[in-house]
């Protein structure tokens, strides 16, 4: 089959399309076939070396999919032949084929497209699972979601406002990024680049307001992070972008406020965990998909052969929402 490669033929490692093995389907899998996948931070770390693949996983980039049921497994009962599905992968997405367990799909909602539905399952499922899973987020709680108007923030926005009519906070580097994210439910947005996201929840809401916290920088925000949580709130590290070194570290405020810091990955937990955690967000959030009350934000879509120019666009920084790659 045909799959994008990495080229570590030169000092700067590039995407090259290649030719490799087609997967084949174990008994609880299907073998898709993929019209649509979507880039991840993921993609540019495993690319530069610097994401090591978990243990059985593909060596090929791509962490979602949406595309064809072309075969199914012995032992699957719900997938058939020419199904649309989407699905969170292990790896495997920059390619025509992929296999991916049975447990693990999901069927691409009757109106949307495949584009569409690869721009789901990573963000939407990382961004529910450090809001419910992890944050523990409660109706009508108010949390904050930095870099909003990334693919996982703007997942999280819609489902924190959607599921939880939560109050939401965002922060964003541009002010057509910020309008996205109010368009999207959030009810406060603060451009980083300007302005000083501490002093601004407390003018607008006060001292110690914000009951969660999704934070994909890291250190430099973690004292203004420390400050703006409320008594019992929860901070959500997943993702470190800024770096991990914190200055002058003082953990007072973790106990006095009895706080919970949490940091989690999704690629490296076990198939069981995705598994069950697709399941719960079939069983919660998918229905919203059907009814148009949430849909994917998609920055902009790429014929596979020009990853590299979208690779650097998210390296960049420019995307709002997600890229989408498709023509496999």
């Amino acid at each position: 089959m045909k799959a994008l490669l990495i080229d570590n033929s030169t000092s700067t490692p590039v995407m090259k399309p290649g030719e490799t093995d087609t997967p084949k389907a174990r008994p609880a899998e299907l073998l898709v076939k993929i019209e649509a996948t979507a880039l991840n931070r993921a993609d540019l770390l495993q690319k530069a070396g610097k994401y090591p693949v978990p243990d059985g996983a593909s060596p090929i980039l791509g962490l979602e999919m949406a595309g064809v049921v072309e075969e199914s497994g012995e032992a699957c009962m719900y997938y058939k032949n020419g199904d649309r599905v989407m699905a969170l992968l292990n790896g495997g997405g920059y390619a025509e084929y992929c296999t991916v367990p049975e447990n693990r799909a999901m069927p691409v909602p009757e109106a949307m497209s495949f584009e569409e539905a690869a721009a789901i399952p990573e963000v939407f499922l990382t961004a529910y699972q450090g809001l419910s899973w992890i944050g523990e987020l409660y109706d009508n709680e108010t949390v904050l979601v930095h870099a909003g108007a990334s693919g996982v923030g703007t997942a999280a926005i819609q489902i924190a406002k959607q599921a939880f009519n939560a109050t939401i906070v965002v922060t964003a580097g541009s002010e057509s990024k910020l309008d996205l994210c109010r368009s999207l439910g959030a009810d406060f947005g603060i451009n980083y680049k300007t302005d000083d996201f501490e002093t601004e929840i407390e003018k607008t809401y006060g001292p110690s307001a914000v009951d969660v916290i999704l934070d994909f920088v890291g250190a430099p925000y973690w004292h203004q992070n420390i400050s703006v949580l409320s008594t019992d709130g929860r901070l959500v590290h997943l993702g470190l972008l800024g770096g991990t070194k914190v200055d002058q570290l003082n953990i007072g405020a973790i106990l006095r406020k009895r706080l919970t810091i949490r940091g989690s990955t999704l690629r490296s937990r076990s198939d069981d965990y995705k598994a069950l955690l697709t399941s719960e967000f079939m069983d919660q959030i998918y229905g919203y998909f059907e009814v148009a009350k949430m849909s994917p934000v998609i920055d902009s879509v790429y014929s596979w052969e020009d990853v590299e120019q979208a690779h650097q666009r998210m390296k960049q920084n420019k995307n709002a929402g997600k890229i989408v790659l498709t023509g496999m």
